[in-house]
């Protein structure tokens, strides 16, 4: 007993006792329901082609897409955000492929939409770098700069060709000053009322995106500089926040998450609509390759990152660990 008596009459140490006594005192808690899976489905492959950058993950064939899907759906996981990645032959400057009704994208979602029918959220990304040959998420002017307006009319065409394959939800990833507006008034006006917008509402120019562009065979020349977020910025979150709610967003994202925890509790505190997050495959393949060193205990900091992201304030994580992490979980 110290001069002070019974001092330190307050023990915080009381309640990490036991893991039992940690576990009902958490504050966050994950669970499948939390969680969505990214997944690449690649054209013209009969088997499923590893991505080097990021070990676990492959570009689907469309027969082991379904198979995913069911995987997810048996996990508890909420939904899967699609990403097409057509033959290199098929990629132009308008990325025709991506509103080509029988384009892999569109294939992939009626597939899907096929095997699992509403028991799993099919999401679709919004987006046409994965089918333009300059890599870029818009059509260019003669410049050679993305011209906005006119993407907006190719984001238009490319929500109403996925609403009417089958997607629950469209995520518009561009970064195109007013998608969400032009995007939900395609839906309306055709008839996808029903269909929700998942918003790119924060993405920025991040080099954790590096092994994603392998994923999608990205034909990139260049940056995203001009329309993806400056590092530096947090106010821009916040205006681009605003805009995206009065065009109509269903759902806000931000992306990546790891390196951006405070612009996410930033939008977390703000948005009156659901906030996702996007740990994007930079974050997975740092952890991969220094788990595959020995440096990290690999499980462990899977789930502290996602605790993290789910802290932070979002109410749902995009994680190539979904499937993984919702069994553990369950």
């Amino acid at each position: 007993m110290s001069e002070y008596g019974s001092f330190p009459g307050v023990r915080p140490r009381r309640l990490r006792t036991t893991a039992t006594m940690r576990r009902m005192v958490a504050q966050t808690r994950l669970h499948p329901a939390d969680l969505i899976l990214p997944a690449f489905v690649r054209e013209g492959i009969d088997a499923p082609v590893p991505i080097a950058s990021m070990p676990g993950v492959v570009q689907h064939t469309r027969d082991t897409l379904r198979k995913a899907a069911v995987e997810a759906v048996e996990a508890g996981v909420s939904g899967i955000m699609l990403f097409g990645v057509p033959e290199e032959s098929k990629k132009d400057a308008t990325g025709s492929a991506g509103t080509d009704p029988d384009g892999i994208l569109q294939q992939a979602l009626r597939d899907v939409r096929a095997e699992v029918g509403d028991e799993l959220l099919v999401m679709s990304d919004l987006c046409l770098d994965e089918f333009t040959d300059h890599g870029h998420c818009g059509v260019l002017d003669a410049k050679g700069r993305v011209d906005n307006d006119a993407t907006l009319e190719r984001y238009a065409e490319m929500a109403q060709v996925q609403a009417d394959a089958g997607a629950h939800v469209v995520g518009p990833s561009g970064m195109m000053d007013g998608q969400v507006g032009v995007i939900r008034d395609a839906l309306d006006q055709t008839g996808h009322e029903d269909v929700s917008i998942l918003a790119y509402t924060v993405k920025y120019s991040s080099a954790f995106f590096g092994p994603f562009r392998e994923a999608v065979g990205s034909s990139l020349q260049g940056d995203r500089k001009t329309y993806q977020q400056d590092p530096a910025n947090v106010a821009e979150s916040l205006r681009e926040l605003a805009l995206d709610l009065q065009e109509g967003a269903d759902m806000v994202m931000v992306k990546p998450a790891g390196p951006y925890l405070d612009i996410l509790a930033k939008i977390a505190e703000a948005s009156d609509v659901p906030v996702v997050a996007y740990q994007i495959s930079g974050e997975y393949a740092m952890i991969e390759a220094a788990a595959e060193k020995g440096w990290i205990d690999r499980d462990s900091a899977i789930l502290e990152a996602l605790l993290g992201i789910k802290r932070a304030g979002a109410r749902n994580i995009l994680t190539y660990w979904a499937v993984e992490v919702a069994r553990k979980l369950r």
